[in-house]
C-alpha cells in the first residue's frame, strides 16, 4: 500500500514538473539513507544524471514561468512528463524491473505495468495543467502565470518528499490537488456565465412576455 502511495505521489509530481520528483529520487538515494533504489533504478543517482536532471529543472522552471513560452513548454513536456512519471512510478515503488539489462523480461515479468501506471497517472496531471494554463494567462494577463507555475513547482516538491519521507501525505496533498483543480473549473464556468448568463435570462423573460409570466 506505502510503495503504491509512494509511486502514485512521484508520477503526479512529475506531471507537473518532469525532472523534480527523478531528482529527489536521485539525490536521496545517492547522499542519504532515506531511499534505497532498487539495482535496475540506481542510475538515477548517477552524477552525470543528476547534473543532467539539475539542468533540465532549471530549464522547465524558468521556461514555466513566462507567458507564452509557458505553452510551448507544455507542449515539449505532453512527452516528457508521462515518461518521467512512468520513471519515477517504476523506481519509487521499488519495482525491481530489468528494463536496461535485460529488455525481454522487463515485458515477461509484468515490469512494465508499474511504469504504465506511472505514464497515465502524469499524463493526466500534465492535460490538465496545460489545459488550464491558458485560462490563467488571459483572465490574469499574464501576471498569474509566475504565481501559478511556483505554485505547482511547491506541490510537485511536497508530493516528491511526501512519498518518500510520509507516504500516507500523499492522500492528504492529491486531495488539495482535486480541490483546487475543481475550484478553478467552477470560477472558470462563472467567469464565462456570469454577465453573459443574466442577459440571457432577462432576454428569455422579455421574449416570453406575460404570457410567459402567467404561466
Amino acid at each position: 500500500m506505502l510503495e503504491l502511495l509512494t509511486g502514485t505521489g512521484l508520477a503526479t509530481a512529475a506531471g507537473l514538473n518532469a525532472a523534480l520528483p527523478l531528482l529527489v529520487l536521485g539525490v536521496l538515494d545517492r547522499w542519504t539513507t532515506l531511499v534505497e533504489l532498487p539495482a535496475a533504478w540506481g542510475w538515477l543517482s548517477d552524477p552525470w544524471v543528476l547534473a543532467i536532471l539539475a539542468a533540465l529543472l532549471l530549464l522547465e522552471v524558468v521556461a514555466d514561468k513566462v507567458p507564452g513560452l509557458d505553452h510551448l513548454n507544455d507542449v515539449v513536456q505532453t512527452v516528457v512528463r508521462p515518461t518521467a512519471g512512468g520513471l519515477a512510478f517504476g523506481a519509487g515503488s521499488g519495482a525491481q524491473t530489468a528494463a536496461v539489462t535485460d529488455p525481454a523480461s522487463f515485458f515477461t515479468s509484468n515490469a512494465w505495468v508499474p511504469v504504465a501506471i506511472g505514464v497515465v497517472m502524469a499524463l493526466v496531471v500534465h492535460t490538465g495543467k496545460a489545459l488550464s494554463r491558458p485560462v490563467v494567462n488571459v483572465a490574469t494577463a499574464g501576471l498569474g502565470t509566475p504565481v501559478v507555475s511556483a505554485a505547482e513547482d511547491a506541490t510537485s516538491l511536497a508530493l516528491s518528499l511526501a512519498a518518500v519521507l510520509v507516504p500516507l501525505l500523499v492522500i492528504v496533498l492529491l486531495g488539495a490537488l482535486v480541490v483546487g483543480a475543481v475550484r478553478l473549473r467552477r470560477g472558470r464556468g462563472r467567469r464565462r456565465g456570469g454577465p453573459g448568463s443574466g442577459t440571457a435570462d432577462a432576454a428569455d423573460d422579455r421574449a416570453r412576455g406575460p404570457a410567459g409570466s402567467a404561466a
